[in-house]
């Protein structure tokens, strides 16, 4: 059962299973282990679900033509590099010394009712509350490292996927 062998609205589904697998398993971290999720944490979170969107929408449409299949695979590849840029950020405010003070700021809810939606993402990337905290570690990489991982390995699927040639 080869992956790349299989239709394109199959392969698609796939990128949106792990999407929301991924989520899933984030969300039980949050909710039965108890890890708090940081600002940006929150906005990998909503990447990952612009990601799996994307994957469903371009499944349920399953378009027949390679132009249509490359839409759908660019908007995906675009999704998940910004998701690839806020890992990033993340790990590097974790990879601070702790006096450099690595932290994210005050938490998200108290930023969207004091400022504006700019502003907010602004100082949530500048780094200022708990990103620089290392709760959670899997084969000695963190929930970030891991989170870019996933978003590069789902950005190349969705562009061997969509620019690969049509089988008529």
């Amino acid at each position: 059962m080869n992956p790349l062998r299989w239709p394109f609205r199959a392969q698609f589904l796939l990128g949106f299973l792990i999407c929301a697998g991924l989520l899933g398993y984030a969300i039980f971290l949050q909710l039965k282990m108890g890890l708090e999720p940081c600002p940006l944490c929150i906005f990998q979170r909503l990447a990952f679900a612009a990601l799996g969107l994307l994957f469903l929408i371009g499944a349920l449409h399953g378009p027949s033509n390679r132009p249509g299949r490359a839409t759908y695979g660019v908007l995906a590849f675009i999704a998940a590099a910004v998701g690839v840029g806020i890992a990033a950020r993340h790990v590097y405010v974790q990879m601070l010394p702790p006096e450099m003070g690595a932290t994210c700021g005050p938490p998200l809810a108290f930023l969207r009712e004091t400022m504006g939606p700019l502003e907010v993402f602004r100082t949530v990337l500048t780094g200022t509350g708990n990103c620089g905290n290392i709760d959670w570690t899997f084969l000695g990489l963190t929930m970030p490292m891991w989170s870019g991982v996933w978003f590069v390995l789902l950005a190349l699927w969705a562009l061997v996927v969509s620019l690969r040639k049509v089988k008529r």
